[in-house]
Formats: structure tokens, sequence, C-alpha cells
């Protein structure tokens, strides 16, 4: 009997141990660097890991870089900000169950002297095209982010193909692009939430807002299981599905950086 239940103990044991893993597998997130450069994760996050008993391991890259995780398999979930781009993910069966969860808005900034005379401006168009006529230094992100593809649409509608000394495709994050802009007193374009957080280090100021063209949209995907079944379709879902209800917009609503709102939900609207 003894020897009966002692095996019968180990059988239990090896079964919660095999099921114990699957339960809580820890989620991949591969996300643009605004969403992390702003603090915004790391403030929210903790509340769905507590109620799922899970870990997200957080990737900051690029939004093109983020998709392309997703595209390889290599993370359960993506969360971006670039429509067209994640349209063409979905489309082209790398991801599904696509939602809205945030926006913010794109800025454009430069340090105080403005030498351009753009400070006040609404129209970006405008403002993108006064910046190539007068080949004052502007810093490019450069890397395929989602910021960076509309600052691509925005030299296009200009009629402005920048290049030349003046120019400066850096190849790096926004945090980064942000205190590059600052030590060279250049103009650069931002999401309002990373600017936010390098405000105070840069010296930078807002000097062109509020054009509709400038609207800045949050979108998450999960990563296709049909594509990749071995991913942790059912942890990107619970994420997803969190993100999206009211807890998570709460959150993301009451997420300020020096008493100033960054992010608005949009699940459901």
């Amino acid at each position: 009997m003894r020897r009966t239940t002692l095996w019968r103990g180990l059988l239990l044991g090896a079964l919660i141990a095999a099921v114990q893993p699957a339960l809580a597998r820890d989620i991949r997130l591969s996300t643009t660097t605004s969403t992390e450069n702003s603090g915004l994760l790391k403030a929210i996050l903790p509340a769905f890991e507590a109620k799922h008993g899970v870990k997200v391991h957080v990737i900051s890259v690029g939004t093109g870089k983020a998709l392309e995780l997703g595209k390889n398999g290599d993370v359960d979930v993506v969360l971006v900000h670039a429509r067209p781009s994640e349209d063409k993910f979905v489309a082209d069966g790398h991801g599904v169950n696509r939602r809205d969860v945030m926006y913010n808005d794109f800025i454009l900034v430069g340090a105080q002297e403005d030498p351009l005379a753009l400070r006040g401006t609404r129209d970006v168009i405008a403002a993108f095209r006064k910046l190539g006529e007068g080949k004052t230094k502007f810093i490019s992100r450069g890397d395929n982010s989602g910021t960076d593809q509309m600052e691509k649409t925005y030299w296009k509608e200009a009629g402005v193909a920048p290049k030349g000394a003046w120019f400066v495709s850096a190849g790096l994050g926004m945090g980064e692009v942000l205190t590059m802009a600052g030590e060279m007193k250049a103009y650069t374009l931002s999401d309002r939430a990373t600017f936010g957080a390098y405000r105070a280090k840069t010296g930078l100021e807002i000097l062109v807002q509020g054009d509709r063209k400038m609207f800045n949209p949050y979108g998450i995907i999960a990563v296709s299981p049909k594509k990749y079944p071995d991913i942790n379709h059912d942890g990107a879902m619970k994420l997803i599905e969190w993100i999206t209800s009211k807890e998570g917009q709460d959150l993301i609503a009451g997420f300020k950086v020096n008493g100033e709102q960054l992010f608005f939900p949009s699940a459901g609207k």
C-alpha cells in the first residue's frame, strides 16, 4: 500500500510539473519603442501579469521590426502604430484578431531658436515643405518604424526628397533620436508619448501639432497560430482581451508623465 501511494504521488507530481508550464507560458510581445520609452508598459503590464500569473517579455523595436518578428514567429503578439502595415500583416496571413488599443499624435519638435519659424504651424505638410527648402538640420528615425513611415509620407506629400548634409538618417529609436536632436539643435518628428518622457532631457519644444494628418493610432495583433502552431496563442489572446478591456483601458487612460496624459484608449470606439 505504501509503495502504491508513493507511485501515485510521483505520478501526480509529474503530471503537475507537465501541466504547469503550459498554463503559465510566458508571452512574447514585440512593440514600438514609444510604448517602452514612455514607461507605459512598465506601468500597466504588472497588473496583467499578476492577474494571469505569467510574464510578458517585451521586445521594444521600431514597428517594421516588430512586425518582422511576428512574421518570423519569434513573438506571440505585436503592438504597433502603422495601420497600413498592420492591415497588410493580417491580410498576408501573419496575424489575426487585430484590435484598436489607443491613440496619441505625432508632433514636430525642435530647438527653442526655431530658425525656420515653424512654431505654431498647424499644417504639417507645409512645415515639411519649409524644412526641405530651409535645409536646416533634421534627424530622421530611418528605421522603418511607424514614426519613420509617417515621416516618409509627409516628405512625399510635401514634394521633398530629403537628402544632403542637413538630413541625418539615424537608424535609431525615438529616445535616441530626440537626444541627438537636442544636442544638435535639430528638428525631428516624434510621437507625443516619447517626447513627454524626454522633453526635460533634450530642451526641445513642440513646434507643430494639431493637424489631423498627425493622428497616431495603435493596434494589437496576435501572431497567426495557423502559421506558427507552437506560439503562445492563448497567452496572446488573453493579453489582447485584457488590454482592450475596461481594466486595461482605464490603466492606459490613467498613465501620465509630469501630469500629462500621453495615450488615449480607443478599444471599441
